[in-house]
């Protein structure tokens, strides 16, 4: 039976004044906060420990951005591209990425919680040994992307390509991707030891373990 669990969503205030993103260089620490960025090119910016909280971004690119050990709290991302960004070793709390392009992000060894990708494009994307605990991701597609050594928890998989997906020594107990759709993962049966799959995808699987099932 699958786990039902709530993702809390970014606080976010009710009025938030426009700001430019290069403000965070006038802070002492890398700093930036209830905001709303709209329309911009951040494309490789580079900015160490770099501290989000209470912000809107809405068609902003971030193409080949580095931002490691960010700190990112209560942050929207709307139709931006944050394709090839890097957030290792980041904390991120109550995010939501909704239609972004988020191709070839890093977010290895990342702490994700309570965080949403809905409608997303994130092929190739890098999650190896990132903690997930209530993570949704809905209608995205993760062709070619790594959860190596990753640890879900309370994570949820909803109408997702996840074709070629690599999740060596991940354990997928209690994750359901029985409504995805993938020709092939890549994941030791060992670890799928209470993963719910659809009739179809079970019949599959069992090509791992050698048997031939009968039409």
């Amino acid at each position: 039976m699958t786990l039902k669990f709530k993702i809390e969503a970014p606080k976010i205030p009710t009025l938030l004044e426009s700001a430019n993103f290069q403000d965070v260089y006038y802070e002492e620490d890398p700093f930036l906060s209830n905001c709303t960025i709209e329309n911009a090119r951040l494309d490789h910016e580079e900015i160490d420990q770099l501290v989000l909280s209470k912000i809107v971004f809405k068609n902003v690119s971030f193409i080949g951005s580095s931002f490691p050990r960010i700190d990112m709290t209560d942050v929207v991302f709307e139709n931006c591209d944050l394709s090839n960004a890097n957030f290792t070793e980041g904390i991120i709390h109550r995010v939501t990425f909704k239609e972004c392009k988020l191709m070839g992000v890093n977010f290895s060894q990342a702490n994700l919680g309570n965080v949403s990708f809905i409608e997303s494009l994130a092929n190739m994307s890098d999650f190896v040994d990132a903690r997930l605990k209530q993570v949704k991701f809905n209608q995205t597609s993760l062709q070619n992307a790594n959860y190596s050594d990753c640890r879900l928890v309370k994570v949820n998989f909803d109408q997702c390509d996840l074709n070629e997906v690599e999740f060596t020594q991940t354990n997928l107990k209690g994750i359901d991707i029985s409504s995805c759709t993938f020709t092939r993962i890549n994941v030791a049966i060992e670890n799928l030891y209470g993963c719910e799959v659809s009739q179809e995808q079970a019949i599959g699987f069992a090509s791992l373990l050698g048997l031939k099932v009968k039409e």
